[in-house]
């Protein structure tokens, strides 16, 4: 059990309400079960500096659900550096029906995700333990989803070889990145940014969707 869960948990529920992103209780359930074995690992394996429950719900659950809105038209997602399962996990929650490939380099990492798709019955999610540029999946994907993997250069240049036809990269960012945006510009083109407001988390955050310019 959680300590302070039906305080987490009404925690959940309000952030996402401020996002208008409505949890069916099945949502809720699962989304605190991975917090609860999050935090269970994270004593073990420091998978995040952030040690609070409180903070945990804010930084890591909310912030990746603020992505949910903007993974609705498409069935094939990688999450690029996923780390402990941030957004995938929580993406693959919300969306049972689409697919979710988690790819991270870090082993302690990909044995949690291992757990945690098994303790949630998360059969929409594949988990792969290998560098991004070695990576040939079967399928190629529809989007391309980071948060805070790489500049937007290294990115767009590691992962293209994963991208379907026609998909796209949706990278998490916190402030605009200028400069990172004027390093891709002569290949890549930002066709959408999206200014994502977080409840209990200070700070910009902004979500870019990217395509090739030859697109």
């Amino acid at each position: 059990m959680i300590p302070y869960s039906d305080a987490l948990t009404k925690q959940l529920v309000r952030g996402a309400q401020a996002m208008q992103i409505e949890l069916t209780p099945a949502q809720q359930d699962s989304l605190m079960a991975y917090l609860g074995l999050f935090q269970k690992w994270n004593k073990a394996y420091n998978l995040t500096a952030i040690r609070e429950p409180e903070r945990m719900v804010s930084l890591h659950l909310l912030d990746s659900l603020a992505v949910h809105p903007y993974v609705q038209n498409v069935d094939n997602i990688i999450d690029v550096g996923t780390g402990p399962g941030l957004p995938g996990v929580v993406l693959a929650i919300m969306n049972p029906h689409k697919q979710f490939t988690l790819l991270d380099s870090n082993g302690k990492k990909t044995r949690f995700l291992f757990q945690a798709r098994t303790a949630l019955g998360l059969n929409n999610i594949t988990i792969v333990n290998d560098r991004v540029e070695a990576y040939n999946p079967p399928q190629l994907f529809d989007m391309i989803v980071s948060r805070a993997f790489a500049s937007l250069a290294d990115m767009t240049h590691w992962c293209q070889h994963l991208r379907a036809e026609n998909g796209c990269f949706l990278a998490m960012k916190g402030q605009y990145p200028d400069d990172e945006i004027r390093d891709i510009e002569q290949d890549f083109v930002v066709e959408e940014t999206f200014t994502l407001t977080v409840p209990d988390v200070d700070g910009e955050r902004h979500l870019l969707r990217i395509r090739p310019r030859t697109e």
